[in-house]
């Protein structure tokens, strides 16, 4: 799975990878239909309840996010579960663009045996299944007690209800062009970046040390990634 995020380019806004569109025809459907039955109802791992605190230490220095499970649940779950199980350790920010975003988080990266050219191109695998976790994509909106599930939501009328925006320091989800397919990849907003909300599960924020992220350069490593309170 090739993950994408939109990227600045001489005032345009340009795709960094796309899928075939066959290939995305063909899957758009099968999401269509996965749509229907996500939710943490039929989550993949635990909803968050509450928040969850994570210091990132990098080869710049740390970073502290907070995660909102009250308005991103499922996708808050599925990076404190990474978190956990050390998924993130000793990952590359494969991405970094200066005013838009610093991208992380593919497990592939970690393995010295992975071509650097292959970087951002990985999610992470499930021992137990043996099959690619993914994730819907997941936005709340202000008047609503659950997150809509599976769809872009860029009405602009709905957009001014997003419970969570990319203002810098926002924490989100990378995903292909299908709404439903992120996995474990995510980055940090380095300024306001209106132009993605509703399109992309943002899920928390920086509370401390932007600093360090804005200090990230392609290539910097995640060292270690840990729960407060976590050994």
């Amino acid at each position: 799975m090739r993950i994408f995020i939109w990227a600045k380019d001489l005032g345009s806004t340009v795709l960094l990878a796309a899928i075939p569109l066959l290939l995305l025809a063909s899957c758009t459907q099968a999401q269509n239909t996965m749509a229907q039955n996500i939710g943490c109802a039929n989550s993949p791992v635990a909803c968050l309840d509450g928040t969850a605190t994570i210091t990132i230490s990098t080869s710049k220095g740390d970073f502290t996010v907070e995660v909102d499970g009250a308005a991103a649940p499922l996708t808050s779950g599925n990076f404190v579960d990474l978190v956990k199980r050390g998924t993130y350790d000793g990952t590359v920010f494969h991405r970094v663009i200066p005013g838009f975003v610093a991208q992380g988080g593919d497990p592939a990266s970690a393995d010295p045996k992975t071509p650097p050219g292959r970087f951002g191109t990985g999610g992470f695998v499930d021992p137990g299944t043996g099959q690619e976790r993914r994730i819907p994509l997941e936005i709340a909106l202000t008047g609503e007690e659950q997150p809509r599930y599976g769809k872009v939501l860029t009405e602009p009328g709905l957009r001014d209800r997003l419970k969570l925006r990319h203002e810098q320091g926002a924490l989100a989800m990378a995903r292909s062009q299908l709404p439903n397919s992120a996995s474990a990849q995510f980055y940090v907003a380095l300024e306001d970046l209106s132009q993605l909300d509703g399109s992309y599960a943002v899920f928390g924020r920086v509370i401390a040390g932007m600093e360090v992220v804005s200090r990230l350069e392609k290539g910097d490593r995640l060292v270690r990634a840990v729960v407060a309170g976590q050994p």
